[in-house]
């Protein structure tokens, strides 16, 4: 049936053309529609009110958020020297001393790795108390006391690491001498 129909509209095609609506409806049709002036008709709002608060919201929020980080970054970065150039001098003297020790004995315990991993979980023990004593410097209300600890801190790790490397070399020593006792019977 359906191809029938459309046999039909083919065949009388021009018929169902000639037809055009009236004038009178394309007027009727127009004054139904609300007025708007020519201003009205083209200008279209860029951007909704909600849009702009949402937008003035996130970049509240990512510039809170960068300000927090900029004031932490600075926190972190303490200037000994400020708090007391003294205290400042010997935390230098020590972290520099601390970090040659360290290397030494790890360059002593080359052949002996258990015993630099024995060492070295003691010494990361320690490390990680002046580390805590070094992030709480930027918060302390009293931040000489806790540079003070901080020069402890590294005093002692001093102290162990000499401790360790005199082992390792008596260690050493020793078997040395039973080397040499053997050579020798």
């Amino acid at each position: 049936m359906s191809s029938q129909l459309e046999d039909f509209i083919k065949n009388n095609r021009e018929q169902f053309d000639d037809a055009e609506p009236a004038d009178e409806l394309w007027h009727r049709i127009e004054r139904r529609l609300p007025r708007q002036t020519y201003n009205e008709r083209f200008t279209k709002k860029a951007f909704s009110f909600g849009f702009v608060l949402r937008v003035a919201a996130a970049v509240i929020l990512i510039m809170g958020i960068c300000f927090i980080g900029y004031l932490k970054l600075s926190n972190a970065r303490v200037d000994l020297v400020a708090i007391n150039p003294e205290y400042a001098q010997q935390q230098a003297h020590y972290a520099t001393l601390v970090k040659n020790q360290r290397s030494e004995l790890k360059a002593v315990t080359k052949a002996d790795p258990q015993l630099y991993y024995e060492f070295n979980t003691e010494f990361t023990r320690m490390d990680s108390v002046y580390k805590r004593l070094k992030s709480e410097l930027s918060t302390s209300p009293d931040r000489e006391k806790v540079l003070r600890a901080m020069i402890q801190n590294l005093q002692i790790q001093t102290q162990v690491l000499s401790q360790q490397l005199n082992m390792v070399e008596q260690y050493n020593k020793m078997k040395s001498a039973q080397k040499n006792e053997i050579k020798n019977i």
